[in-house]
């Protein structure tokens, strides 16, 4: 019984090792195909702005509100500790660093990732399951060309903006604790952040975001691609879409924060 046990755990351990080689290998085709597509004419300009107004613009809603509160979480909550030791001006800097450097990239990123990547997947899933991409195929489009490379370009591109964006929005959040809940002068609080901040720490954090929206893009395509099992298998690929791409946001992460922490210190 114990031996079966063992062989059990050890063939579960290979079945998600052999998946998630089989997943990255896939992805990593489909990432080498899509640059490639990037460069190659013709270019759709249409196509490519109407994925960054659904990418961009459609998502200032959802992250303004989540960067804002963010922003008041992330004050009072450091106000809790900083009103203890007298501190409480130290506020602006810290949050204002907090956010620029981590907080706001990650969660901008997880944001779209959960709204326009899901939505990517559910869009290509259908596609694929009413053979429409296989359609494509028959009157000579390249599916990678048409479908995957706008979406690529408007994420990469739009979510440094994004992000910029929610930086803005978060630190007024900050602001609004600051000066009205906490007794902060204005000048005081504007004037500690533009010293706090330098443009090494904007630019590490819009520099992951680049990457963070070709995972999302791409990780997206791919679920879509691979969707088997008519419209319960969309709801698995979205699904899918939505955990690898939260996944691989936070270990790209990690990766970009440790190498930014020997390379400006």
């Amino acid at each position: 019984m114990f031996k079966v046990m063992i062989d059990e755990f050890f063939i579960v351990i290979g079945r998600n090792v052999m998946a998630s080689l089989y997943f990255l290998g896939g992805l990593s085709n489909l990432a080498l195909k899509t640059i490639y597509f990037t460069f190659v004419p013709p270019f759709n300009k249409g196509r490519f702005l109407d994925q960054a107004r659904k990418a961009g613009s459609d998502s200032l809603p959802i992250v303004s509100l989540i960067a804002l509160f963010i922003g008041f979480i992330f004050a009072l909550q450091t106000a809790y500790f900083m009103q203890r030791i007298g501190s409480e001006i130290y506020i602006a800097s810290l949050v204002a660093l907090s956010i620029v450097r981590e907080l706001g990239p990650v969660i901008t990123a997880l944001v779209v990732a959960g709204r326009v990547g899901a939505s990517i997947t559910a869009e290509l899933g259908s596609m694929q399951v009413t053979e429409q991409i296989d359609a494509l195929e028959t009157l000579a489009t390249n599916p990678i060309k048409y479908l995957v490379v706008p979406r690529f370009l408007a994420l990469t591109l739009m979510l440094p903006l994004l992000t910029l964006y929610a930086d803005a929005i978060g630190i007024l959040g900050s602001y609004i604790i600051c000066v009205f809940k906490l007794g902060i002068s204005s000048g005081m609080y504007l004037r500690v952040t533009a010293e706090a901040l330098l443009y090494k720490d904007l630019f590490t954090g819009l520099f992951k975001t680049v990457f963070f929206g070709m995972i999302i893009s791409l990780v997206s395509c791919y679920e879509g691609f691979n969707v088997q099992g008519g419209a319960e298998g969309v709801g698995h690929a979205t699904t899918r879409s939505v955990v690898f791409s939260f996944i691989m946001i936070i270990v790209a992460d990690c990766f970009f924060t440790a190498i930014f922490y020997f390379i400006f210190p």
